[in-house]
């Protein structure tokens, strides 16, 4: 009972804290970098009319609002509703409906086989626990029911300044394993591998849409993990040294193409 409350207690801190970081910042203008991944997420699995379609971790709508285009009937998800405004916004302007609901990928707040199809961009990759995560999708799609997901890759300038920012902050509880390996193919195949879905990944490039003249300065203000970094490093004199290592990381944002991993796949029928 005592480690069953333990881990409560964790993962609620560890969810309190994930809310703060992404709704840091100006999230919706980072997502604009990372904007067509969404499309090619909804064509690679063929998101058609009628649909029922979900976005876990949704953000502002980068695969929701897609899927809403094709003509999907879609539910956005997301632990920081603060990102919910931009999202209706993104919506509206795109002249589509999305239903948008505060929850988290480790228990996602639905019935089991609701869905269609399961979604997600840059999203699912950052819940703590990976197994549980993939285990909750894999139960709310229905026999049948398709599966995209992009993920950052472990290498490139993305990863990089990821990993420089976990090399400078305090490390976090053992319970939570490291975003970036959901873009080790091997890893998302022991994940899903025993969860009934067949599926394929694939290594592919995009390139970060920022002003080569103010990459520095717009991450460093807009990027929540970035933001919450220098909230916690400035006072203890540490965070120049990181934007010293940062910054050609940064840079590179801009000259070389990002490369994610895109899964797709279908869950096995009954």
């Amino acid at each position: 009972m005592a480690t069953t409350a333990l881990v409560d207690s964790t993962l609620g801190e560890l969810r309190a804290r994930a809310r703060a970081t992404w709704s840091a910042g100006n999230y919706d203008a980072v997502a604009e970098g990372i904007w067509p991944v969404g499309e090619e997420v909804v064509r690679r699995v063929g998101v058609t009319s009628g649909d029922r379609v979900l976005d876990v971790a949704a953000g502002t709508g980068n695969a929701a609002i897609r899927a809403a285009q094709a003509g999907g009937t879609v539910t956005a998800v997301d632990l920081t509703p603060e990102l919910f405004p931009a999202g209706r916004r993104r919506a509206a302007d795109a002249g589509v409906d999305v239903a948008w609901v505060e929850g988290h990928a480790e228990q996602l707040p639905f019935e089991d086989e609701s869905f269609d199809v399961v979604l997600s961009t840059f999203g699912v990759m950052f819940a703590p626990r990976h197994g549980v995560a993939a285990g909750e999708m894999a139960r709310v799609v229905r026999p049948g029911g398709r599966i995209g997901l992009a993920t950052w890759t472990p290498d490139g300038a993305v990863a990089d300044m990821f990993r420089a920012m976990a090399e400078a902050l305090p490390p976090p509880p053992a319970i939570a394993q490291p975003p970036l390996a959901w873009g080790d193919p091997d890893h998302v195949r022991d994940l899903l591998a025993d969860m009934a879905l067949e599926f394929s990944v694939e290594r592919l490039p995009i390139d970060p849409d920022v002003d080569p003249a103010d990459v520095v300065d717009f991450y460093v203000s807009s990027f929540g993990p970035l933001v919450m970094a220098r909230r916690t490093l400035e006072p203890e004199g540490r965070w120049e040294p990181l934007m010293t290592r940062l910054r050609p990381v940064l840079e590179r944002l801009v000259r070389d193409p990002a490369t994610y991993l895109l899964t797709s796949g279908r869950k096995a029928s009954a």
